[in-house]
């Protein structure tokens, strides 16, 4: 584009197009309507993640956001643009969250179909913030230091996210590279989040070709392909087990949400049970999900508390699989109490378990789901007719953080419950490094979507971590991942089954794993001082 031209005007007609008024059409369409025409980019990269895995659409639709962005004449209408973007990309990609509300009947089911819209409403807040804040750093066309910023500005958007007002992180952008190894492989490196700033700057390259500046582009494109054809000739042999190496046992019992009550819970046992098998001359690692085990398995609670139920008697029936060398880990809930004996509130927790039924270990979920294991602002919202997505009036109580237990006979596991595997560099015990994360989830509230979007940001932490991930649910999608983010083996969606397998080795901690977000704002840092860079060169 010739300098000083109009950025709202000076879009160049395609060549090949036989009628030039439909091309005109096409071409005014984004300047006539741009805040639907964003809309409409962001319903198209949201086609980028899983299921539908459409990565090079979301690049695509990425670029075309990030030139609209440019091309708005004032820095409110940037803000505008990119509001209207994280609208319809967050509505189509959270879509799953309508599933919860048929769960709940404490509020009514057709509010789930405007649950992703109203979240939308909020998350679509970041791209805003993104799009303003690059805008702010344009220069009269679209060069390489605009690209840089834009992608500076996504990283710290997107970190933002996953901690402000507690955190909603999301299917980060770098997710849509989990299909493509060797560019999920640079997370090990910068992280999930440096990695969508990274994504930014590649889908912003494209600009670059129309307004000839091929010479950096091609550069881009050059350095991109290399880079892809050293991680593509990496490969990470495959380890090879003696035939008594020990063994995951992942259990998925198939028991849909609404099959959840008190009286189910002889039947969700049994089942359980004659899925986990029996031992053999490997010791064993049996897993069983989140959401699954509804009896209070802790001794010395009110008697009150158990009803018709013996603690003692419910572990030892869970034990009676194993044999003298496994070990059980399960989903659960732990109460506390005052001094007088009243509950005062609960914990999502993982048991460990022995052959004789004792409990060796306990982990209480830390970073809990908010509308799901807990009402925010309650005095406001209850009064309005609103409650939790999952069954229960009693709210959980957050645990210390990140742990990792000392699992006899196996070693240092880490624990992260369902929710807590998403949020990036927050899934390990700082204090020692654990050999696999157990990821007991419960996915049946999540929808068809919401299950494999899951499985992918699970994906990201095992190569962010170097880390073997064990994802086990009650109805799928239940995954051993491997250290490099590969799935070895899965159950899928509505089936019942288990994963037996040899525990999968961990590699060395990675670059990001000693890092953490740093490297996500020193990414950001970097892309910033070069965009400042060229544009002072320029001048």
């Amino acid at each position: 584009m010739r300098r000083g031209a109009s950025q709202e005007t000076a879009v160049p007609r395609g060549k090949g197009c036989a009628a030039l008024s439909y091309c005109s059409s096409i071409e005014a369409f984004p300047r006539r309507y741009p805040a639907l025409a964003a809309s409409l980019l962001g319903v198209a990269a949201a086609c980028g993640f899983a299921p539908l895995e459409y990565w090079w659409l979301a690049i695509a639709a990425f670029a075309g956001w990030i030139a609209l962005v440019h091309a708005a004449p004032t820095r409110g209408q940037a803000l505008w643009r990119g509001w209207a973007f994280g609208v319809g990309h967050f509505t189509i990609n959270d879509n799953w969250f309508q599933h919860a509300f048929t769960f709940q009947d404490q509020m009514p089911h057709w509010l789930g179909y405007a649950a992703p819209f109203a979240l939308a409403l909020y998350l679509a807040v970041f791209p805003a913030l993104c799009a303003g804040l690059a805008w702010r750093g344009r220069a009269p066309w679209v060069d390489a230091g605009f690209v840089l910023l834009f992608g500076a500005c996504w990283i710290l958007t997107e970190w933002m996210r996953s901690w402000l007002f507690t955190g909603y992180a999301w299917d980060p952008l770098a997710a849509i590279w989990v299909p493509v190894q060797p560019v999920a492989w640079l997370a090990t490196l910068v992280g999930t989040y440096a990695l969508s700033g990274l994504t930014v700057v590649a889908a912003g390259g494209l600009l670059l070709l129309p307004a000839g500046r091929k010479q950096i582009a091609v550069g881009i494109v050059a350095f991109a392909i290399i880079t892809l054809a050293v991680l593509v000739s990496y490969r990470s042999g495959a380890a090879s087990f003696p035939a008594d190496a020990p063994k995951l046992v992942v259990v998925q019992p198939n028991v849909p949400q609404d099959q959840r009550g008190e009286s189910d819970q002889a039947m969700m046992l049994a089942r359980l049970l004659r899925l986990s098998g029996t031992p053999g001359a490997a010791p064993r690692l049996v897993m069983w999900p989140e959401g699954v085990i509804r009896d209070f398995i802790e001794d010395d609670y009110p008697y009150w508390v158990y009803g018709n139920t013996s603690p003692w008697l419910t572990r030892e029936r869970m034990a009676s699989v194993l044999g003298a060398r496994d070990m059980l880990l399960t989903g659960g809930t732990a109460l506390q109490f005052d001094s007088k004996g009243e509950v005062t509130t609960a914990s999502n927790s993982v048991f460990a378990l022995d052959a004789r039924g004792r409990i060796r270990g306990r982990y209480d979920k830390a970073h809990l789901v908010p509308y799901g294991e807990y009402l925010p602002m309650p005095w406001l919202l209850r009064p309005l007719g609103l409650s939790r997505l999952v069954p229960g009036d009693m709210d959980f109580a957050p645990g210390p953080g990140p742990r990792t237990m000392a699992v006899p006979g196996f070693g240092a596991i880490g624990m992260q419950l369902c929710y807590e595997i998403i949020f990036s560099g927050e899934v390990t015990d700082p204090a020692q490094r654990p050999r696999l994360i157990f990821n007991p989830s419960n996915d049946a509230w999540f929808g068809n979507w919401g299950s494999p979007q899951f499985l992918a940001q699970a994906r990201l932490r095992a190569i962010e971590e170097g880390l073997p991930v064990i994802r086990d649910t009650p109805t799928g999608i239940s995954a051993v991942i491997a250290a490099d983010g590969a799935v070895l083996a899965t159950v899928p969606r509505d089936v019942s089954g288990a994963i037996v397998v040899p525990i999968p080795p961990a590699h060395a901690p990675t670059l990001f794993s000693r890092l953490g977000n740093w490297a996500a704002l020193l990414v950001g840092a970097v892309l910033t001082l070069v965009a400042f860079a060229l544009r002072r060169r320029s001048r």
